[in-house]
C-alpha cells in the first residue's frame, strides 16, 4: 500500500469515526424523543429500533477504533459479572443482569451450532 493510500484509508477511516459518532449522538437523541411521549404501546418498535441502532453503532464505532467486537462482549461480560457480584440495583430489584446473562449466553449456544 503506497504513502497516498495509506492516506486515503485513515481519511475514509476518520470520516467514518465521525459519522459513526453523530448517528450515536442521533439515536440517543432520538431514543430520548420517544421515551419523553411516554411508553406507550405504539411507540414499543420504534424503541427497539432505537436502541438496536444504537447497539449496533457501538460495535461499528468500536471496530473503527481497533476495538475487536469480542473485545467489547468480554468487557461487557465483566461489567455484568461485577454488577452480579456487586448485587447491582438492577440485580437486586429486578434480575436483569442474570437475565441477560442467559440470553447472551444462549445467543451464543445458538450461533456455535450454525
Amino acid at each position: 500500500m503506497g504513502l497516498m493510500e495509506k492516506e486515503i484509508d485513515i481519511t475514509r477511516n476518520i470520516k467514518m469515526i465521525e459519522w459513526l459518532k453523530s448517528e450515536l449522538l442521533t439515536d440517543v437523541a432520538n431514543l430520548f424523543k420517544r421515551l419523553v411521549n411516554g411508553a406507550k404501546e405504539e411507540i414499543h418498535d420504534s424503541v427497539a429500533e432505537t436502541l438496536s441502532n444504537i447497539i449496533l453503532i457501538c460495535y461499528l464505532l468500536g471496530r473503527r477504533l481497533g476495538i475487536s467486537y469480542n473485545a467489547i462482549e468480554i468487557k461487557m461480560d465483566n461489567k455484568i459479572k461485577l454488577g452480579l457480584v456487586e448485587n447491582h440495583d438492577v440485580e437486586k430489584y429486578y434480575g436483569d443482569l442474570t437475565e441477560l446473562t442467559r440470553h447472551l449466553n444462549s445467543s451464543r449456544v445458538k450461533r456455535k451450532e450454525f
